[in-house]
């Protein structure tokens, strides 16, 4: 449990209301740390995922002995003293080669991570090409269902997201998009469901999880004769794949207390942006739908035009005989009419 500081004077007052939870949320800066053996491939790995992320990104050069989960005090402690809200923990052994850890925290406490294997890695250094702006936000881009529906990859999704997104922006400029960071899933086998007999608790076998892969591209914008210009992408590294191992999810009311969202104001409430007001909803664009009950229409009742082929006559038995007399006697209708 870590302990409660109080300010002693208005400075020490200034930085811990800084760090106090906002309505929009700070850039989320990561740490990365290193475990008593990393390898290569791994130093390789973290230096160029720092160079994606700064610079919103802190490198402790030495080497620790942490165990995040054995024991996550020191990840806790490093979190509260650089108020930081991500971390990724390299550490190779011989019986998880290659390991990356991507940890996240709420309130200098720690939420939830994912364990992934490095199983091939390509550099930016072999891509003879243009990189991107350090410091541009980039793209994401998710092509699978199972980011969506399967737990794992639900988790990883959103630990990416928190991981490589940047400031909080109302408008996009497109010369400002400069890069794209896509990830996909390799095709494997229908996953195999939860037993019922066994329980929901039995975890399923990671080695039948399909791999991660990681693609990096910067974007280039080419005139098209529109409004609208042709993008064409072109590889920037680092490619990475990765396999799914040991994983921690969120404590449910701690998850319930970080996705909390704040009160908003009156404006947004009447757009429907806050609480959910009845038959009325905002869509994936962000247009406000509403929908509309009326009672059932009796088609009987309907008012149309009033015309004499489709007014309805009383049917009579000497119909034939009425018909007669009204050819006979053509003058009469004129004298009427007259």
């Amino acid at each position: 449990m870590l302990r409660t500081v109080k300010p002693r004077n208005a400075r020490s007052k200034r930085a811990l209301e800084a760090r106090e939870a906002k309505e929009v949320e700070d850039i989320r800066t990561a740490i990365f740390v290193k475990g008593t053996h990393t390898g290569e491939i791994l130093n390789g790995v973290m230096k160029e995922l720092m160079a994606l992320k700064r610079p919103d990104a802190i490198s402790f050069s030495k080497k620790n002995t942490v165990h995040p989960f054995e024991d996550a005090s020191s990840l806790e402690f490093w979190a509260s003293k650089n108020d930081a809200s991500m971390f990724l923990v390299g550490q190779s052994t011989k019986k998880r080669p290659a390991g990356l850890i991507i940890a996240r925290t709420f309130d200098s406490r720690l939420l939830d991570m994912c364990e992934l294997g490095v199983d091939n890695f390509v550099s930016m250094a072999e891509f003879k090409t243009p990189k991107s702006t350090p410091g541009h936000k980039p793209m994401m881009h998710f092509a699978s269902e199972l980011f969506d529906t399967h737990p794992r990859f639900i988790q990883v999704k959103s630990l990416l997201m928190d991981f490589f997104n940047g400031e909080v922006i109302d408008s996009i400029c497109l010369p400002g998009l400069e890069h794209v960071i896509s990830v996909s899933i390799a095709p494997a086998p229908s996953l195999q469901t939860a037993n019922p007999i066994l329980g929901d608790s039995q975890e399923e076998d990671v080695k039948n999880l399909p791999k991660i892969h990681i693609r990096t591209y910067t974007v280039k914008l080419l005139p098209s004769g529109t409004r609208v210009p042709r993008v064409e992408l072109t590889e920037m590294g680092p490619f990475l794949d990765l396999s799914l191992r040991r994983h921690q999810a969120a404590d449910p009311e701690m998850w319930k207390a970080a996705v909390r969202r704040p009160k908003l104001k009156k404006q947004d409430l009447e757009k429907g942006l806050g609480k959910k007001k009845k038959n009325l909803e905002v869509d994936e664009m962000g247009d406000l739908r509403g929908r509309v009950h009326i009672a059932k229409q009796d088609l009987n009742k309907l008012q149309t035009r009033k015309m004499k082929g489709l007014k309805s006559m009383p049917v009579e038995q000497d119909g034939s005989s009425e018909e007669s007399e009204q050819e006979d006697d053509p003058r009469q209708k004129k004298r009427k009419r007259d």
